[in-house]
């Protein structure tokens, strides 16, 4: 097979699972287009307080004021039309607490999904946000009597003030950045979770997002809240459609780890590839707390994702463990932003990328140990994979380390698959398309242990089926 044709091979991603849409029938509908009457129709629909409402407007006048990023993707962010999209689509108001109450058309995409099942087989709560808002949000019997809240953001900030408003908004502010603050302005749906002193959920708790609509812009909210020893593990699933116009998809993420806390944070990404995917993911960890970002991203036009961990407290710990596909007119630039702000913080980051076609892939990161902190540790590995000659890879490391009393390495790598390996496998029996999975899988193996046993099996199957045709 010639390289051309492989390439042609390589972009026919399966979007079987994600890759369907049901008419649209929606009771609630703010428009198209962005504007002060926007917000308040969002504000009206969900009876907020007038505290949010000035929060939305003041998050949209810094979303006007602040210029598309010129660097970056930033030719790529011009495609996006703002009012053209449409900021809120929602069946109802509230979510149910019984699968057999969720829309019959909302319940059959989750089924579709595998989400009924994955909840009866191994989570310990399960939220289905289908567009603006979850259709269906549920903990079991068990973690709910330990005090433990898992709820949408909207219910979250409805019934649980006192512990919501104290971070919402404190550890990604509106001015962060202009995708931040279009989030702050239109958010609607995501997770509230809060996890008591001492508790440790056994099971993960799971969300997952679903856009259904053309035109459309999904801007959840999630903060998660983890107070001192106590433990949780969140895993997010993201699927949309392929459209022929641009999707939109601006989260933002708030992690709070109290005083030696434990948060594991999964995301498992296929988008269709009309998605732009344009988030802000940052945790604060305390004294001894841990914070663990891990991320597969695959699918997209472009996304722009940097987790990151500010260590606020002695003995802290961040680490960010991330693998990165890049399909033929994608580009995923991906990354970490490790902030040390304590003695004796260590922080882990560990990224690999695979491009396919003239798919391009880019590490973006950053760490900071300023000068009067004493301990410091930090480990960066970048690994690239090109599967063939028009494949592209980048890496933009910044580690700034001041004084002279901690400790850093980084080690990058770039390889391809050659066509050698695959004639030499393929001479003991392997298809082709089963050679560059067996290629692709060794190179991202070890990350790929880290993700639930659930969920490595679903990323196994994902990369063998971007992978069938492509050649090295």
């Amino acid at each position: 097979m010639s390289e051309d044709s492989a390439t042609l091979d390589a972009v026919l991603i399966d979007q079987s699972q994600g890759n369907f849409a049901y008419p649209e029938d929606y009771e609630l509908d703010a428009g198209r287009g962005l504007g002060p009457e926007t917000l308040n129709y969002i504000s009206e629909v969900k009876g907020e307080d007038q505290w949010i409402r000035d929060f939305r407007h003041r998050a949209l006048e810094i979303f006007e004021r602040k210029p598309m990023p010129t660097h970056w993707a930033s030719e790529d962010l011009n495609e996006i039309k703002f009012q053209d999209i449409r900021y809120y689509l929602a069946k109802g108001r509230r979510p149910t607490r019984s699968w057999d109450e969720v829309p019959d058309d909302v319940k059959r995409t989750f089924e579709r999904l595998g989400i009924p099942e994955r909840e009866r087989g191994f989570l310990a709560g399960v939220e289905a946000q289908f567009d603006s808002e979850a259709a269906y949000s549920n903990i079991k019997e068990e973690f709910d009597k330990l005090g433990v809240i898992f709820v949408n953001s909207s219910e979250g900030l409805r019934e649980h003030p006192e512990i919501f408003r104290k971070w919402f908004g404190k550890v990604i502010p509106s001015g962060d950045n202009k995708f931040a603050a279009l989030n702050s302005a239109v958010f609607s749906g995501g997770s509230f979770i809060y996890v008591p002193p001492g508790v440790k959920v056994r099971h993960p708790l799971q969300a997952y997002f679903r856009i259904n609509a053309e035109q459309f812009g999904q801007f959840e909210r999630t903060l998660i809240i983890v107070d001192e020893g106590a433990e949780v593990m969140y895993m997010e699933g993201c699927t949309a459609p392929k459209f022929e116009t641009a999707t939109l998809h601006s989260a933002v993420v708030e992690l709070v780890a109290m005083p030696h806390a434990k948060i594991q944070y999964i995301t498992v990404q296929n988008w269709s590839s009309n998605v732009f995917n344009l988030v802000t993911k940052r945790g604060v960890a305390h004294e001894g707390a841990e914070i663990r970002w891990i991320d597969c991203n695959i699918g997209s036009r472009l996304t722009m994702k940097y987790p990151g961990v500010v260590m606020k407290g002695r003995k802290a710990r961040g680490e960010v463990i991330s693998i990165a596909l890049a399909n033929n007119g994608q580009h995923q630039d991906t990354g970490a932003k490790m902030i040390h702000a304590a003695d004796e913080t260590t922080s882990n980051i560990v990224s690999k990328s695979i491009s396919i076609g003239e798919g391009r892939a880019t590490y973006r990161g950053q760490v900071h140990i300023p000068k009067h902190l004493k301990g410091c540790k930090n480990n960066t590995e970048c690994d690239a994979l090109l599967i063939n000659s028009h494949s592209r890879t980048d890496t933009y490391p910044a580690i700034t380390v001041r004084g002279n009393r901690h400790a850093t390495q980084h080690e990058a790598s770039v390889s391809q698959v050659s066509e050698e390996q695959i004639f030499y496998m393929r001479q003991r029996g392997l298809t082709e398309g089963a050679a560059m999975s067996l290629s692709v899988n060794g190179f991202v193996n070890d990350l790929v242990r880290e993700f639930p046993m659930e969920y490595s099996v679903e990323l196994k199957r994902l990369i063998d089926l971007e992978m069938e045709g492509s050649v090295g």
